[in-house]
């Protein structure tokens, strides 16, 4: 694709010459069209492990293992979808995991 040097315009090959459509510019010279860019920084993307982050809520829930109090919840849609959903806990000091169904 060639572009017009006073407009920007893209340049139409007409027979042996290119005219802009735009503004009329001719030329009967073949254009040559090079683009080149350089990346000098590079980014580092940060890597959290699952142990580093406690983004799920709290709630009273005492673990069947430790007896800890506390656990993070989560819920979801394990069987058909006119049933209940089912909640996940995991506890807070001992990471044990165990589900409750409703």
């Amino acid at each position: 694709m060639e572009f017009c040097q006073k407009c920007g315009s893209v340049l139409v090959k007409d027979g042996k010459i290119f005219k802009c459509a735009r503004c009329g510019y001719k030329t009967k010279e073949k254009i040559k069209i090079e683009a080149s860019e350089k990346f000098n920084e590079k980014t580092k993307v940060g890597i959290m492990k699952e142990e580093e982050t406690n983004v799920l809520p709290v709630t009273a829930a005492v673990c069947p293992k430790c007896g800890h109090r506390e656990a993070y919840f989560w819920s979801s849609q394990t069987r058909a979808g006119d049933e209940a959903e089912t909640r996940f806990f995991r506890c807070v000091k001992c990471q044990h995991t165990w589900r409750e169904y409703r």
